[in-house]
């Protein structure tokens, strides 16, 4: 999941290489995006690095290659796995007539980094590796990924430290929907929402934590919990 700065910076470059066979200066994107430093650039370029869609060449000036696309720019979608079965304990002997097997389908999601469940931290830095989920933890509406869950301020709903979530992309959410939020466009938390007005209140499942309470311009939500995944 890329931030809808990150997304316009990689989409600018890319039509640019595009149409031109190089890609854009740091003032180019710079104007483009229009924000008032390089350094805003600096930080989105090496985001998109971290996140394995671009690859920055050394020793050479505005050498910027794009690796891969998000499937709104037309990049590939993801990829599912191939149904496996499952027989469990193998019976001894020929297997009854009426035997079924189990067919399960799974899909294979980017795990996109880490989430915090507790004081946010940066999230979502890059594809660190895959995923298998059930096809039925995974809805047919909108893109969905998965996060490393870091903190135990959501723990009163079941999520730990170390847990995988399955988030569904999405930019709105009713109250008290647990979603991936993401605060002044720097840093994600996973928490409880809720609208007060005109401001949005992010609600751990922790007594020990405060719930923080931000004007609604500073939050933009990312996605909504779809499901779980532990290892013991």
């Amino acid at each position: 999941m890329l931030t809808k700065k990150q997304l316009d910076l990689l989409e600018f470059i890319h039509k640019r290489v595009q149409a031109d066979g190089v890609p854009p200066s740091f003032d180019e994107m710079k104007a483009a995006l229009d924000l008032r430093s390089k350094s805003g650039i600096h930080r989105l370029i090496t985001a998109l690095e971290e996140r394995g869609f671009i690859r920055r060449l050394a020793h050479r000036a505005r050498a910027i290659e794009i690796v891969k696309l998000p499937e709104s720019l037309g990049g590939e979608p993801t990829v599912a796995f191939k149904p496996r079965v499952i027989d469990g304990d193998k019976p001894e002997g020929p297997r009854p007539a009426n035997f079924d097997p189990v067919t399960v389908d799974a899909l294979e999601l980017p795990v996109m980094g880490r989430i915090a469940a507790g004081v946010p931290i940066e999230a979502i830095s890059h594809v660190s590796h895959r995923v298998a989920v059930p096809g039925s933890m995974v809805s047919g509406r909108g893109d969905h990924y998965a996060l490393e869950v870091r903190g135990d301020s959501m723990i009163d709903a079941g999520i730990n430290d170390g847990d995988v979530v399955v988030i569904r992309e999405t930019k709105v959410a009713d109250n008290g929907d647990i979603v991936v939020a993401l605060v002044e466009d720097q840093e994600a938390t996973l928490k409880r929402f809720f609208r007060r007005g005109n401001a949005i209140a992010l609600e751990a499942a922790n007594p020990a934590y405060e719930t923080r309470v931000l004007p609604e311009d500073q939050v933009k939500v990312q996605g909504k919990l779809v499901g779980l995944i532990r290892s013991y």
